[in-house]
């Protein structure tokens, strides 16, 4: 017999989401939030000629500059004030989570210091955003005025000014972001990158069918690729949605007269649960040899590079995407960080603690130490298939990308579009079952209000 939530998820339909007048505003909320972020996209930072800019940008596609890109929706090649988009804070988050792992007293803050904890935690990751934003926005100011006629005046003010800038709009996609969160649909931060990657997409599809119109494709490799992307995106919600359900009990205990507890559980292992960090860590590692080697090369060709150190721009060539070592380094340094970002968010000897602290345990597993073997060894076979299916679908896109560069987004930007879209309908989901379990509690309330005076009456 299906359960009362499983009932009312059933029962979801257009007329529920036209009941859910609050949802309504969350969801017009989140639109308006993204339309100023794309609008954002499109503002160019002053002093800056485009047109140089581009044309410089063109040969740096396969490297950092190209990822940023890819993430910020188009604002790097623009050179638009939300060009470091919001990667300062989401370097800043996994450091601080990082830290909160090794650190003690940020471990103990994590761990005992409940909400205040963990708003302290979030204050310690806006300073970092903050510092990260204020260097990598130097390091981009002092970039492009190296590059010739790029800067239409530079100097002090253009450095001064374009950090300005380019902090601040960090600072107010990251106040954008919590603000989707608190008052929207989704997480906000994920949010942001998924419209930057999605608008990329229709551009993206438009130039497949004209390279398939005017012959420079073939229909079968059109095919091909249509294909593959739609295999891609059903492996994602297959295996996101996938889960290892290990069944948790907990004993009876009495109190006076009456039995409490007794009842079981489950507590749910993702088969990926490092997500989307090995990827992104992965690609930005590989982009910076892509980033430095046209440098090198031309630095070559003039003479400064030492006789003995000739051969870095050729083996860092050797590195460019698409290529067989790219692709085995990649894949490589994905099935590291699986594992590596894994044993950081998932630790199998708190969760055993845990455990034996509520009075809950697996059956058949002795709590305490036994429990935390079992965790480790369940978990690490998991991760084993979650490194293996990450690996397959970011490199899926990266051979069909050396075949024929006409579908331009990487498995990484499918990865992040896939999951945020579940997360979002996820939540749209909750929020539609949360207005049905008000309606029925108001519809009870109102029928145990009438019983009195009807009895009373008689």
């Amino acid at each position: 017999m299906a359960s009362a939530a499983e009932q009312l998820a059933a029962n979801l339909n257009y007329s529920a989401f036209a009941r859910a007048t609050d949802l309504h505003k969350r969801l017009w909320f989140t639109l308006g939030a993204l339309i100023v972020y794309r609008l954002g996209t499109y503002i160019p930072i002053p002093g800056i000629n485009l047109a140089v800019f581009q044309h410089a940008f063109s040969g740096q596609t396969n490297g950092i500059l190209g990822i940023f890109n890819t993430f910020s929706g188009g604002a790097v090649q623009r050179m638009a004030i939300f060009s470091l988009n919001v990667m300062p804070y989401i370097s800043a988050s996994i450091i601080i989570q990082l830290m909160g792992t090794i650190y003690g007293p940020w471990e103990k803050l994590r761990k005992e210091g409940g909400e205040a904890g963990r708003k302290q935690l979030n204050q310690y990751t806006r300073y970092l955003t903050v510092v990260l934003a204020v260097a990598q926005s130097f390091g981009i100011a002092m970039g492009l005025q190296s590059q010739p006629q790029v800067v239409q005046d530079p100097g002090l003010f253009f450095i001064v000014s374009t950090m300005a800038i380019l902090t601040g709009g960090t600072l107010f996609l990251m106040w954008l972001g919590e603000q989707i969160t608190a008052r929207g649909v989704g997480n906000g931060v994920s949010l942001l990158i998924f419209a930057g990657i999605v608008a990329q997409l229709p551009t993206a599809i438009l130039n497949l069918f004209s390279l398939a119109r005017t012959g420079s494709l073939s229909p079968f490799l059109l095919l091909l690729v249509l294909a593959g992307a739609v295999a891609v995106v059903l492996a994602i919600v297959f295996i996101e949605r996938s889960q290892r359900r290990l069944l948790v009990q907990y004993p009876k205990r009495q109190v006076g007269n009456r039995m409490y507890g007794g009842d079981s559980s489950f507590m749910p292992l993702k088969i990926n649960t490092a997500g989307v960090i090995p990827p992104i860590f992965a690609s930005s590692l590989l982009a910076l040899p892509a980033t430095i080697q046209p440098w090198l090369a031309n630095l070559s060709a003039k003479g400064g590079i030492p006789a003995w150190l000739q051969w870095l721009p050729s083996m860092l060539g050797q590195l460019r995407s698409g290529s067989p070592t790219h692709m085995v380094l990649y894949a490589l340094l994905m099935i590291f960080f699986s594992f590596f970002y894994t044993s950081i968010v998932f630790n199998p000897d708190e969760t055993a603690e845990n455990l034996r602290k509520y009075g809950g345990f697996l059956p058949g597993i002795r709590p305490g130490k036994r429990t935390a073997e079992y965790l480790d060894y369940v978990l690490s076979r998991l991760t084993v298939l979650g490194a293996a299916y990450i690996t397959v679908v970011c490199l899926v896109p990266e051979a069909m990308y050396s075949v024929n560069n006409a579908f331009t987004l990487g498995g990484t930007s499918i990865l992040i579009a896939v999951t945020v879209t579940m997360d979002t309908v996820a939540q749209i989901q909750s929020h539609l079952l949360a207005h049905q379990y008000e309606g029925l509690i108001k519809k009870s309330k109102m029928r145990t209000g009438r019983t009195p005076a009807v009895r009373g009456a008689r």
